[in-house]
């Protein structure tokens, strides 16, 4: 029976046509916020970028396996950089004349940041940039974009651009600040050993940098100072390129978990602050995985019912030991 799972998802799973309904409303989407701009910076360009399982997947499964469409967008006026990095000379062209850049200070808990105001660049001859200075100690604070807080989960905005009675999904639309650099608090991921992926997929996951959101950590979220201030650092860009090198088997898992959580309810709860289990655990189980099992582990010794089986044990493991605390945790 296992093998006979096994052969229906390896032949049903195709690739993922790039047409499809919510690959055109996530550009749609995309295209609108493009066309606007933040408040109060009325020549200061908002820059998205389409994220989560609309991005991630590469093949299409029979059952669904998107749930909404997630936006990330950060401000053409404003960039991140390592505390400690010399202010840049050069940037990508999305950026604007005039840019404020905060370094990323650390917290006392992992991957939460803040961002603290350093230098003002502008644009000179030849498409460098000069730098001045701040000396202020101004902190960066969350920006809502115009919502509500009853609009507000997590980082997310939770926003509907188009009619959902037409068929479309809801739209989380995340606001970040655009790091260039590999950020030091993952120092170590592009060195360690591992299975997987390959030195060119490390490459150009490291230059792309990461993203810093605008989410305090739940313990913090209460305190006044803390509840403003505290950004998390993201790496929506460095998963997308992971994930789309992953073997076909290794996504039909992924998919295949997801769907199993949300079927028996394991992610639900009355109350979402005490939610345990997220599809980001799953992320992360299964990127643990593929750094830790080969290729062969895959491909040749179990059926992807044995995997999900092996999988769901590691997470029961995870659990138990309590490491399932957030679904925040950089690997």
């Amino acid at each position: 029976m296992s093998e006979i799972v096994t052969k229906f998802f390896l032949d049903t799973c195709r690739p993922r046509r790039p047409l499809r309904r919510h690959c055109a409303q996530a550009t749609e989407l995309c295209a609108i916020l493009a066309s606007q701009h933040p408040d109060n910076e009325a020549e200061a360009n908002i820059v998205p970028l389409t994220t989560g399982s609309v991005a991630e997947f590469y093949i299409e499964p029979m059952l669904p396996y998107v749930g909404d469409v997630d936006i990330m967008f950060h401000f053409s006026t404003w960039l991140a950089m390592p505390r400690g990095h010399p202010p840049p000379t050069q940037l990508p062209a999305e950026f604007h004349n005039y840019v404020k850049v905060c370094e990323i200070v650390d917290s006392h808990l992992p991957g939460y940041v803040y961002l603290e105001l350093r230098y003002l660049l502008t644009e000179c001859i030849d498409d460098k940039y000069n730098y001045f200075e701040y000396d202020n100690g101004l902190y960066l604070t969350h920006h809502t974009y115009g919502h509500s807080e009853n609009s507000i989960h997590g980082p997310a905005l939770l926003t509907n651009y188009l009619n959902i009675s037409l068929g479309l999904l809801p739209v989380d639309n995340v606001h970040c600040v655009r790091c260039l650099s590999w950020p030091a608090e993952a120092a170590d991921w592009p060195s360690r050993h591992r299975n997987w992926p390959d030195s060119s997929t490390v490459d150009c996951v490291v230059s792309n940098g990461c993203d810093v959101v605008n989410v305090a950590h739940r313990q913090c979220r209460e305190d006044e100072w803390m509840g403003k201030y505290q950004w998390r650092l993201s790496f929506s860009r460095a998963e997308i390129v992971l994930i789309n090198s992953w073997l076909p088997v290794q996504q039909i898992v992924y998919h295949m978990l997801r769907f199993l959580l949300k079927s028996e309810q394991l992610i639900d709860s009355v109350d979402s602050s005490e939610r345990v289990i997220s599809n980001y655990h799953i992320k992360t189980l299964v990127l643990w995985t593929c750094e830790l099992k080969s290729k062969s582990w895959w491909t040749e010794r179990l059926t992807v019912v044995r995997i999900c089986v092996e999988l769901f044990h590691t997470l029961s493991d995870w659990l138990i030991d309590a490491w399932c605390i957030s679904s925040t945790t950089v690997t």
